[in-house]
């Protein structure tokens, strides 16, 4: 049995317009939480390749990923459950939302919020990310994209031993 310690990776999109930051209020087993536009990490992509889809999907809003605000480590224990999440936190563009698509699969609703709303509405946040990571943008941390290597390895089919 393999004991080693495996993190979640995950992508999330700090999305800003007109001062105000992109959040999804959806379904967990705590009840309805607001995070940024967030998910795990797919098999065979990049990280700007997955935070660009998961905003896609959450918020029915393309989104290009511009700059890295940061990669943060947070933990989560819920009853035998305990995660360690390893988030890389993309900032970007936004279009406007596709009327032909529908949000994802436990997002209730997309909300556009103030900081200070965000600070208020702490006791919602799905974790403290949430918080931290619009923090770290309104301070103004942007790293270059180059930052976070994908080798073509990644997105290459998986080896499959001859029958």
């Amino acid at each position: 049995m393999d004991n080693r310690w495996k993190p979640s990776v995950t992508v999330a999109a700090i999305i800003e317009r007109d001062g105000r930051y992109l959040l999804v209020e959806e379904h967990t087993p705590e009840g309805l939480r607001l995070n940024n536009p967030a998910g795990h990490l797919d098999p065979g992509e990049s990280p700007q390749q997955g935070v660009e889809r998961e905003a896609l999907e959450e918020t029915t809003c393309s989104f290009r990923a511009e700059a890295l605000v940061g990669v943060y480590l947070s933990r989560f224990q819920r009853g035998t459950d305990d995660i360690t999440y390893l988030r890389l936190a993309y900032c970007g563009s936004v279009g406007e939302p596709d009327p032909g698509r529908s949000l994802d699969h436990g997002i209730v609703r997309t909300l556009w919020m103030t900081p200070d709303e965000v600070r208020a509405s702490a006791s919602r946040h799905r974790s403290p990310l949430v918080l931290r990571c619009i923090e770290d943008h309104l301070a103004g941390r942007r790293l270059p994209m180059d930052t976070v290597f994908t080798d073509p390895s990644v997105q290459q089919a998986p080896h499959r031993p001859a029958d």
